[in-house]
Formats: C-alpha cells, sequence, structure tokens
C-alpha cells in the first residue's frame, strides 16, 4: 500500500478517531453559528463529529466540499476536491515538465481560517513501493512547498531508465560556483493558428493595435496558446488563451531596456554577482480584464526575466519569475514555446 507523507509544516488540522454521522441538532450552535459566518450561501448535506470537531459536509456556490470546526465554534479549514484539468496552468505544468512518471491522483483547493488559500496535490507513480508525495501551490499555481523528491533527480532518473544513452550534461559546475543554469528548449513546434473564441477575441480586443504578426505558438503541452505581436508603438506584446476554454487569461508586455525594473536588476546583480550574463527580455503580465483565478479574485501582475549565460561556447537560458512588488518568487516553468528566445 502506498504511504503517504504530510508535510510538517503544512499540516492541516487532523480528525482523531473515526467520524460519526449527527443530526444538525446535534451541532453546537456556536459551530452553526460560525459556519453561517463564514460563507453567504451553503448547504449542508450531512453532518459529522469526531473527537474534538465537527464536519460539515456542504456544497458552498455549486461546489462539494467540506469544512471542519473545533467543537469550540471555531472555523479551521475548508476542503474542496478539484479535478487537475481546473488547475492553473502553471501549477499542471510544473508538474508534467519536472515529475516525468508521475500522475496526479488528488487535488483539494484549502481555504484556511487565516486567510491562506492554496491547492493541496497529491501525485503518486507506479512502482513497488512507491510513496504518494504532497505538494502545496499557492492560487496562481506557483509551488509554495513539497516533499517530493528534487526534479533533476526524478527526469535523471527517469530518463535513464527509459534511454539507456540519455546524458542530462549537468554534471559541470562553474568553478565551484552555482550548478548551470537549466537550457529552455521549445516546448512544440510552430506556428500554429487559432480558431474559434480565440481567433474571435484576439480579433475584436487585439487586432486593431498590431503593426506586426501576430505569429502563433502553443505553451505547456497545448494548454496554452500564445499570440506574439508588435503594436504601433513598436512594443513586443504576448496574449496568452486557455485552448481548452478558449479564455484570454493573461496579456504580457515586453518591457525596453531603459525600463527594466530596478527592483528585479538589483536582484539579478546580486545573484549573478561575479559572473557574466544578459537579461535577454523582461516582460510585465497583467491578468485579462475577465480573467479570475481559482479564489474568483483577479489574479495580481508578475514579471519573468529570462537571462542567457555562455557556457562552454553555448548559450544556456534561466528564467525567473517575479511578483508585482519585483520580489524573487521563484524559476518559472520550462520550456515556453518557439518564439520566447529569438
Amino acid at each position: 500500500m502506498k504511504k503517504l507523507i504530510l508535510i510538517a509544516m503544512l499540516v492541516l488540522p487532523l480528525i482523531a478517531g473515526a467520524q460519526t454521522k449527527v443530526k444538525e441538532t446535534e451541532v453546537p450552535k456556536s459551530v452553526l453559528i460560525t459556519l453561517a459566518k463564514t460563507y453567504d450561501t451553503y448547504k449542508v448535506k450531512t453532518w459529522y463529529a469526531a473527537p474534538g470537531q465537527y464536519i460539515a459536509d456542504f456544497v458552498v456556490d455549486g461546489q462539494h466540499g467540506r469544512g471542519y470546526f473545533t467543537a469550540g465554534g471555531d472555523w479551521q479549514y475548508s476542503s474542496f476536491p478539484v479535478k487537475a484539468k481546473e488547475c492553473p496552468t502553471l501549477l499542471t505544468t510544473y508538474i508534467a515538465e519536472n515529475y516525468p512518471g508521475y500522475k496526479i491522483s488528488d487535488v483539494n483547493y484549502i481555504e484556511e481560517r487565516s486567510g491562506d488559500n492554496y491547492y493541496k496535490v497529491i501525485i503518486s507513480r507506479e512502482a513497488i513501493d512507491a510513496t504518494d508525495c504532497e505538494m502545496i501551490f499557492d492560487t496562481r499555481g506557483k509551488l509554495m512547498r513539497s516533499n517530493a523528491p528534487e526534479p533533476e533527480a526524478v527526469k535523471r532518473e527517469y530518463y535513464t531508465l527509459n534511454n539507456p544513452e540519455y546524458d542530462d550534461g549537468r554534471n559541470t559546475r562553474i568553478k565551484g560556483k552555482r550548478p548551470l543554469p537549466e537550457e529552455d528548449k521549445p516546448a512544440e513546434a510552430g506556428p500554429v493558428e487559432p480558431t474559434g473564441a480565440i481567433a474571435e477575441h484576439f480579433q475584436k480586443n487585439h487586432a486593431k493595435r498590431v503593426k506586426k504578426g501576430p505569429e502563433w505558438a502553443m505553451r505547456t503541452g497545448g494548454v496554452q496558446m500564445v499570440a506574439y505581436y508588435m503594436n504601433a508603438q513598436r512594443v513586443e506584446m504576448e496574449v496568452v488563451y486557455n485552448t481548452e476554454t478558449g479564455a484570454c487569461e493573461w496579456v504580457g508586455k515586453t518591457l525596453a531596456r531603459e525600463r527594466y525594473k530596478k527592483g528585479i536588476v538589483k536582484y539579478l546583480e546580486e545573484k549573478f554577482k561575479g559572473e557574466k550574463y544578459n537579461i535577454e527580455k523582461m516582460v510585465t503580465y497583467t491578468a485579462d480584464s475577465k480573467y479570475r483565478g481559482a479564489d474568483g479574485k483577479k489574479p495580481k501582475p508578475y514579471t519573468y526575466v529570462v537571462v542567457s549565460q555562455k557556457v562552454n561556447r553555448e548559450m544556456k537560458y534561466v528564467r525567473l519569475e517575479f511578483d508585482a512588488k519585483d520580489n524573487f518568487t521563484g524559476l518559472l516553468a520550462a520550456p515556453l514555446d518557439i518564439y520566447d528566445i529569438q
């Protein structure tokens, strides 16, 4: 039987002992009052009791889930099962590209009393004594914590087993400094052409601004389609669509070198201190006016930067992502597409 390893820093309150179905009249009024304050509209299907805890099996805004409350009436958290295809693209892309051989076996969207909402994802693989792993992603799909093996070790093992002659070529270090940056390779060949809702939205909302282009490319295994074009002000733009829904999700604007964000430039200077590097592009992304995350809110803007370094006469690229306040949040899932590095 597979084992589920919990992340120590994010362990949710546990249910001690078995759950017992109870009538609503047996639930403390303090619990009922807290539930009413927590959600405006809901319908409880079943109540359960466990030592020191009450659980509401309910439907909130059409979504089935469970709410957990202390016997004293405090709300602990709520858990809503989510299908993998309903998760943010960044989340599914990260797993697909960094954990080959694994599959998403379970996803829950967690709402906590503290206001911290996130996705709890269980990934697993078919193998003798294989261990399920738990990963925590924020509402936009960025990895926060994980007890899964290091991605490089997983990919090395996977490709070695499936390709005996595989050599990832990353055993060299830069004179004892950082490991070589990961090289981004095109996700899929192009070009491609949009159809249906995507073509209609672009024609209605962006076509009038186009001076050159657009050039279309697929990202993240076909989950996203991106239009690259230059507007009348000669600014390079990127418009990201979800191929499953046809909805526009993000609009990116490539910054001119003189407009590079100072906080990000300073971070890179410190990160690559003593090393030669070049900022290939800096792109600010803003969510489309109608795009909403899983929490129902419009995602905050962010910026991604592509940095290049010449290593052993070859150009290597690494992507870094920064939040709306120019704080580094991590490496962006790679690869993107054939037009990302011109």
